[in-house]
This record gives C-alpha cells, sequence and structure tokens, in this order.
C-alpha cells in the first residue's frame, strides 16, 4: 500500500486493540500509530510483557477485536506461546505478532497456524497503520475521495475563492470529478461564485445526517459541469445553525464515497467541528495575506496540525494578495522563516481578475486561461493531488518561481 493509498483510505472501524510489547520503542511505535487519524475511532491500549502477559491476562477477561504482541522466541518456544494464547482467544479475535526474524518461512507457518499478521521490528507508526488497516478495511471496497480542507488565517485572505477556483482546476486539468462542500453556512460563496442559486444544500444534509444516502445526495447537489458539483451554504440569516463534528464527519463521508476528490471550505471560525473536520482531512491548506496577523494565526493553525497529525503531510500556505499598492507587508521570505516552511504558493494582488469573476460568477481560468494567476493554481492543484494537472500552455518553471517564491 502505497503513502498516497494510505493517505485516503477509510479509517479503521470502532474497534479494540491490545498490545502487548517486549521493548519500548515498539511500545512507542504502536502508541503514536493509535494516535493517528486514521485510528481515531479505535481504542489502542498498550501494555509491556510480550506473549506471557496476554495469556495472564486473558485467562480471566475477554478478549479485544486485536491483539498485537511482542516476541523475541524464536522455534518451538514461539509455537508453544501462540498455541498458549490461541486458547485462551475468543472467536474472532485476530493476532498480530511482531518478531525480530524477517523470515518468509517463519511468516508462512505463523498464517498456517492462524497468526493474522506478523511484522518485524522496529516497527514505524505508519508499518501498524497499514497492517491494521489490511485487516479491517475491505480492499474490494469502492475507494473513497481525497478530502481537501481550505481555511484563512484571518477573514478576507481569499481562503474560499483559492478552493474554489482550486476545485474548478482539479476537475478540469485533471478531468477528475469535484465536489465542493461549503461549511460556511450563513455567509458561504460558493454558491455565488459559481453562478448558482441553490433551493438546497449542505444544511439539508447536515440537520439529519442519518438521511444522507447516494439519492438524497444527488438531489442536494448543484452541477456545474460534467466534472464539477456543488454542495452549496444556504447563506441566509433566518436560520440558526448549531454545526456537529460528528454530523460533518458523517456527511463528508459518504460525499467522499462518490468522488475522487472532496473540497473542503471552511470558515474562518474556530469550533470543535471545524478543528475536527481540519484534522480529518487528506491535505489542507492555510490561506494568508503579508501581514502580522495573518503571520500569527497561520503559524498557529500549522503547530497545531503539526502535531496532531504527525503522519501526514505539512499544511500548505498560500500567501495571498501580494504587492497591494501603499499596504506595508512583510516579505514572503521572512514570512516563511517566521512559519517555519516555504509557501507553496503567493498569488500577487490583481483586484481586477478577482473583481470581475466574483462579480460574474466565473472561475479565473475561465477568464485568463493562460495568466499567472491560472498557472499558479493549477500548480497548487497538482500538489494537492500529487498529479499533473492538463495546462492549456506548458507552465516555464521561471513562472512558478515567480508565484511560489518571490513577492
Amino acid at each position: 500500500m502505497s503513502s498516497e493509498t494510505l493517505a485516503v483510505m477509510k479509517p479503521v472501524p470502532r474497534i479494540t486493540i491490545h498490545a502487548f510489547c517486549e521493548q519500548p520503542g515498539t511500545g512507542s511505535a504502536i502508541q503514536r500509530a493509535g494516535e493517528d487519524r486514521r485510528l481515531a475511532k479505535a481504542h489502542l491500549t498498550v501494555h509491556m510483557g510480550g506473549i506471557p502477559a496476554a495469556i495472564e491476562q486473558y485467562q480471566q477477561a475477554a478478549t479485544p477485536n486485536l491483539i498485537m504482541v511482542e516476541t523475541r522466541s524464536t522455534g518451538q518456544e514461539l509455537f508453544s506461546q501462540l498455541g498458549a494464547l490461541a486458547e485462551v482467544c475468543d472467536a474472532g479475535t485476530k493476532v498480530v505478532v511482531v518478531g525480530q526474524m524477517n523470515d518468509v518461512s517463519l511468516y508462512r507457518e505463523m498464517i498456517r497456524q492462524g497468526v493474522n499478521e506478523y511484522l518485524v521490528a522496529p516497527l514505524h507508526p505508519m508499518g501498524v497503520i497499514e497492517a491494521i488497516s489490511r485487516l479491517y478495511v475491505d480492499p474490494d471496497a469502492p475507494p473513497i475521495g481525497r478530502t481537501i480542507a481550505f481555511i484563512g488565517a484571518k477573514g478576507g485572505t481569499g481562503s474560499s475563492t483559492i478552493a474554489h477556483n482550486v476545485g474548478w482546476c482539479i476537475s478540469t486539468g485533471m478531468d477528475e470529478d469535484v465536489i465542493i462542500t461549503d461549511l460556511d453556512l450563513p455567509f458561504g460563496t460558493a454558491g455565488l461564485d459559481f453562478n448558482q442559486d441553490p433551493a438546497q444544500g449542505i444544511a439539508d444534509a447536515l440537520t439529519a445526517p442519518e438521511r444522507l444516502d447516494d439519492v438524497l445526495l444527488d438531489r442536494l447537489l448543484v452541477k456545474c459541469t460534467d466534472r464539477l458539483s456543488l454542495f452549496a451554504a444556504p447563506a441566509v440569516l433566518d436560520r440558526d445553525f448549531e454545526m456537529d463534528g460528528d454530523s460533518c464527519e458523517s456527511v463528508l463521508d459518504i460525499v467522499r464515497e462518490g468522488v475522487p476528490c472532496v473540497v473542503v471550505d471552511l470558515p474562518h471560525v474556530w469550533a470543535p467541528w471545524t478543528k475536527k473536520v481540519l484534522l480529518s482531512a487528506d491535505e489542507i491548506v492555510i490561506t494568508a495575506t503579508p501581514d502580522l496577523a495573518s503571520l500569527r494565526n497561520a503559524k498557529n493553525i500549522l503547530d497545531m496540525t503539526r502535531h496532531a497529525r504527525p503522519n501526514d503531510n505539512s499544511a500548505h500556505i498560500v500567501i495571498n494578495q501580494v504587492g497591494m499598492p501603499k499596504r506595508p507587508e512583510i516579505p514572503v521570505k521572512d514570512f516563511a522563516e517566521a512559519v517555519g516552511t516555504e509557501a507553496t504558493l503567493v498569488l500577487p494582488f490583481n483586484p481586477g481578475l478577482f473583481g470581475t469573476a466574483a462579480n460574474n460568477g466565473q472561475m479565473i481560468e475561465e477568464l485568463d486561461p493562460k495568466g499567472k494567476t491560472t498557472e499558479g493554481l493549477r500548480f497548487l492543484a497538482r500538489q494537492l493531488c500529487g498529479r499533473e494537472v492538463r495546462a492549456s500552455k506548458p507552465a516555464k518553471s521561471s513562472m512558478f518561481s515567480f508565484l511560489s517564491r518571490k513577492g
């Protein structure tokens, strides 16, 4: 399973996992795996003592869904311990053994005797996640779409505009189906940006997520092109919206089962549901402007996501509206040094282009298909999806160098 496949795999279901380790390093790796977003629903505990400790515990207690045991034993001693463990295991419990020998014949004999998986120490958290996923995620199940969450470092950075245009570029440049979900229920602009006025949308799904299925989803989506659909916000103030993290997760899980790419447009609101949606995304884009408030907030979001998602790509930084006349700005190089990462994309201030697109309900690529801004948005789309974007004209490296390095 490649790292890209692992990034977008279905999360492991709500299972209980007990690990019995002999070495602290193994326990640490398994514990870090348990903190990963892909195992967020699983309940994992780590014990020391290896197979003997597991046998002793389950003589008086029911076994969990999955037992992971580390052993330094070999030969007959190892298989005698595994036999004793099997005697105290309940039906349906799966067993993963962590050993020291990278031996094909040993692996085959373990599988023949009922062990579900064999891993060789030292472990890496991603290897643990992959092994558990193989046991509980159906390999024949349809793939799920990649989620890309966009959030502004502060209000007015243009995060929604970037999200909508990148979604458009993915759908046109990669011939990939995309759904843009607008989670700014009272003030969302996805409908305006695409010149749509849907009567229904994502609010209807969030109020009753248990009712959402493929049929209802098709009714609630607004089709903009053959490849691009909107899950639009109502953008009205006559209703109060109580957002819930679990409801958002349920709705997005159903949405991503139907398309390869889901763009999530998050409002500039910090709440438990915002944080949950952000941290569960496959890729994160933080849009900032070159000022002190954006720098502080972008760094805070970046540091938080790095800490909470150690096995994922770092969030991408987009610095927007660079070069606004008469406005003091933090130089792009200084901004990057302060937040601790280079900007993936730097977009120059271009009020005429963006204003015309917004007022006409058009995308930047429609207005200026060969312009530098369009090439920059395609570049960002490629970075987020790890695929080549079909551009109307080959992009020169100096063009991206200008957009992503200079202000």
